[in-house]
């Protein structure tokens, strides 16, 4: 019972305490040196007059200050220090005796470094209190171990020479970039659309919209369409906290769409979404949260909204599966909270759109189709379509850490598997469940299609030219990730020896007198994936690469671990991995994080013209390279 208050306690001081850690308590750190490998740390605490630092405490289980480190070739030898013994006094926020610092004191431990690392965060952590509040201690700052350290690592990535704001040649910068947005609007839209014919959802329909035109006429229409405007704005409302999120740090969607954690959370959470399709249960919000809403519904506008509130929540276990396979797939670092926005709107504008077209004209509902066991076909095809998902966050995952589990042929070899079951299913060769199901022509049809998908995906399994699969570039691991080695991209358009070091092929440069085309890219970068495999094939683009570039990829995320003395932290950014290095790159040198982002750099080290994104236009895109490449 007192864990459990401790864990209430500090999840409740949390988040309207954390921003008073640095008044609450002063910190001061100082590094000792013993020898070339041993140091030690100090860190000095001053609490305000009233306020204590707590000492490992075993009656309440509150646990003392605590060292960390960021870096993993920073160990500690020995334990946590303090220069004063802690005193006890009477916690009133326990009732209890506990043991606590009130002073200033300096806490100290020894570390030992495996490696020359040029600097290193330490993260402080504790608890602190004043007998009514009590306080998470969450302080952190960056040591650093030689003082010119951080101007030899900033050459690693600043480009000397670079103008992103004075480009040589003012060309490039007419090419649109921002067409993804009304792109993802309407995926949303077809989202929607497609959530409209689900069990969840389809039946709601006519029951709802009987019930406004059941009033006067003129009000009930117009209170039919607020319904509609509020289901809009409910799914537009989701997306808000992502553009507080996002203004936090330029590379927080990257962070998250390229997390091996998230993505296995996604994984596992569709698996989920896709069993529910299935039948095997039921996934669905907690009903009291439904009941709550519908209990204030009513036709004043406040009701109107808990109405259209409690079709949101009732019908998440239809809509939920669709709206995130949709949405996450398609979300990139850049402006990703507002690609988030426009799907959350485009799907919103379609589940609420004909609600208020019924409204309006109500004899249209004569014409919809009756509910039956087609709803149950489309729930069980969409468990299918769900299944096929989901191995694309799994890939995502193993993509970033170089596990190796799904390479491109055995994520097409799963893809073709599922595709012919679902085919199977639509024909009636396999059953899924006991109810008789009715094969009509429609099915049959959707059968052939889904036949026809599959043995279009056999020659990705070959090492043949038609293994690349165009139409479905970014979804599928690269043609270089491959059972068949790093070359299975030869003679299929793709060059096979791309650089992935920006100083190699800085040398390059100098020697072939050729300038660098930078392509920041992504393992898990779909757009990437389309510019490699559509445009980067084109003969009049692929011969400009070839003849007149030194072509360096470089992942941004990447997790492949820096070495030791190649790690080290820029105006607070800790560089750890490649990925890391290659991110800041772009956004401190170019201003940008988005992926894909192509840059020309001449052999002097300036920008040769405008840096462009994603250009499905080979045209353009060739334009591009001939002006820069001058």
């Amino acid at each position: 019972m007192k864990k459990l208050i401790f864990i209430l306690l500090a999840c409740l001081s949390a988040p309207v305490l954390h921003a008073q850690d640095n008044t609450a308590v002063q910190w001061k750190v100082a590094l000792q040196q013993i020898d070339s490998s041993h140091y030690v740390v100090h860190a000095t605490a001053t609490p305000l007059k009233g306020w204590y630092v707590y000492g490992a405490n075993k009656v309440n289980e509150v646990e003392g200050v605590a060292f960390s480190w960021s870096n993993e070739n920073v160990v500690a030898d020995g334990k946590v220090e303090s220069d004063v013994q802690p005193v006890l006094i009477k916690d009133k926020i326990f009732n209890t005796t506990v043991s606590a610092f009130e002073g200033t004191v300096i806490f100290s431990q020894q570390v030992k470094l495996n490696g020359k690392i040029p600097s290193f965060k330490l993260n402080v952590t504790g608890f602190a209190g004043n007998g009514a509040e009590f306080l998470p201690i969450d302080y952190s700052n960056i040591i650093t171990l030689n003082e010119n350290t951080p101007s030899n690592t900033g050459n690693q990535i600043l480009l000397a020479g670079v103008d992103v704001a004075h480009p040589v040649a003012d060309c490039g910068k007419t090419i649109e970039r921002d067409k993804g947005l009304l792109g993802i609007f309407f995926l949303g839209v077809v989202g929607g659309l497609i959530a409209l014919i689900t069990p969840c959802v389809f039946p709601m329909i006519p029951v709802t919209v009987s019930f406004f035109t059941n009033k006067k006429e003129i009000k009930g229409t117009r209170n039919a369409i607020l319904y509609g405007l509020f289901i809009f704005l409910i799914y537009i409302s989701a997306s808000v906290p992502f553009h507080l999120i996002g203004n936090i740090d330029p590379q927080i969607f990257n962070t998250i769409s390229t997390s091996v954690v998230v993505n296995l959370i996604f994984f596992v959470v569709f698996i989920a979404f896709a069993l529910s399709f299935f039948g095997v249960f039921e996934l669905t919000l907690p009903s009291s949260i439904a009941n709550k809403a519908d209990s204030k519904a009513g036709l004043h506008v406040g009701g109107i909204f808990f109405m259209a509130l409690t079709l949101a929540i009732v019908s998440f276990s239809c809509t939920g599966p669709i709206l995130g396979s949709l949405l996450v797939s398609s979300i990139s670092s850049d402006k990703g909270a507002w690609q988030l926005t426009a799907g959350m709107g485009g799907f919103g504008f379609a589940l609420a759109l004909p609600f208020a077209l019924f409204a309006l004209f109500p004899h249209w509902m004569n014409k919809l189709p009756k509910s039956g066991g087609w709803l149950s076909t489309v729930k069980k095809t969409l468990a299918f379509v769900e299944l096929g998902l989901t191995l694309k966050f799994l890939s995502n995952a193993d993509l970033v850490k170089h596990w190796g589990l799904l390479k491109r042929e055995t994520f097409i070899g799963l893809w073709i598997v599922i595709a012919s079951l679902l085919a199977l299913y639509l024909l009636g060769v396999i059953k899924l469940g006991k109810h008789k199901e009715n094969i009509g022509n429609a099915r049959m049809m959707a059968g052939a299609f889904v036949l026809l998908f599959a043995l279009y995906l056999t020659p990705g399994l070959t090492q043949t030219k038609y293994a690349n699969l165009k139409l479905l570039s970014g979804f599928p691991p690269p043609l270089s990730y491959s059972i068949y080695g790093k070359d299975n991209v030869l003679n299929k358009g793709v060059e096979p020896d791309v650089i992935n070091d920006y100083a190699a092929a800085l040398a390059m440069s100098r020697q072939q007198h050729k300038p660098i085309l930078i392509d920041f890219t992504g393992w898990a970068c779909v757009n990437c994936r389309k510019m490699e495999e559509q445009v980067w094939t084109k003969p009049e683009v692929a011969a400009l690469i070839k003849e007149k570039f030194i072509l360096v990829s470089l992942y941004v995320d990447d997790r492949k671990t820096l070495p030791a003395e190649q790690q080290f932290v820029y105006e607070g950014k800790e560089v750890k991995t490649t990925g890391d290095l290659y991110a800041l790159m772009e956004s401190v040198n170019f201003k940008q994080a988005t992926q894909p982002l192509y840059a020309i750099i001449g052999e002097d080290g300036k920008l040769m013209n405008w840096p462009v994104g994603y250009t499905p236009d080979a045209t353009k895109y060739a334009a591009w390279l001939e002006c820069g490449g001058k």
